[in-house]
Order: C-alpha cells, then structure tokens, then sequence
C-alpha cells in the first residue's frame, strides 16, 4: 500500500489545529456546503441531512486522528489508501467553513490563489488563513501521490 509520511513543525501546525478544534461543533451541526435535500418537502429530508453531517462529522475525526500522540511527539503525519478520502474531503468541509466563519473579507480568487498580504491581516485572520492554505497542501498532497491508489481500490 502506498503511504505518505509528512513530518510537521508542531509550533507551526498546533495553531492551525486549534483552527480546526475550533470550528468542529460547527461542522457536527451542518453541512459545510449549502446542500438541499433531494426532495425538501420528503420526510426524510431531516434523515438525509443527517446522515451527511454523520459522514462530515466521521471524515473531521479522521482528520483530527492525524493529530495524535504520534505527531505531538515525532512531528510525523501519514495518509494512505485507508485515510486518504476521507481526510481530502473533511479538508474541504474544514476550508468552507474557514472561508465562511473567517476569511469572508477575502476574494476567492485571491485566496485560490494564495495572494494575500499576510501583513495586512490580524492574527486571528491570519491564522485562518494559513488553516486554509494548510489544508489544501494536505489535499494537494493526496491527489498527487495517492490519487490511482484511491481509484484502483
């Protein structure tokens, strides 16, 4: 099985973690992206909308799990085929929140593209945004070195 293995400065990513720690009873509440049930007027609309926070709410753990004793003492993360999908999308569901709660002062556009003035941001925005842009380096990472081990599974 292919695996990555990235190695992390925890005074840098322990911030952006607390991003993440942040906005996680937010994302066990909702779905990240503004999603209509198939058939609003259905009664299992509710279920529906249920069941994909469940999923969200599964996938944010997974992500979270990367975070454990392991990293906190060598400083290491791995993704492989077993954690690979569900970390690249609660990296998705972590970022629309951020965009959403936090970065709502910046353009798409600039933020796609990474062209911020980080001075001229708070800390606090700041911080998000590097949150942001850490989390798409994770799922860049992903698809670049575990994307045909995901399809071929």
């Amino acid at each position: 099985m292919k695996r990555i293995e990235v190695r992390l400065s925890l005074p840098v990513v322990a911030p952006l973690l607390d991003v993440i720690k942040g906005l996680v009873a937010d994302l066990q509440s909702a779905p990240a992206a503004p999603v209509s049930p198939p058939d609003p007027d259905d009664e299992f609309s509710s279920e529906w909308t249920r069941d994909l926070v469940a999923a969200q709410s599964s996938d944010v753990e997974v992500l979270l799990s990367l975070f454990g004793a392991e990293f906190f003492t060598e400083g290491v993360v791995h993704f492989d085929q077993s954690n690979a999908e569900a970390i690249a999308r609660s990296c998705s569901a972590v970022r629309l929140r951020v965009r959403e709660r936090h970065l709502k002062g910046l353009s798409d556009e600039s933020l796609e593209a990474g062209e911020v003035d980080l001075s001229k941001l708070d800390e606090g925005v700041r911080r998000s945004f590097t949150c942001y842009l850490f989390l798409a380096t994770i799922q860049e990472l992903i698809i670049q070195h575990l994307d045909e081990s995901i399809i071929g599974s």
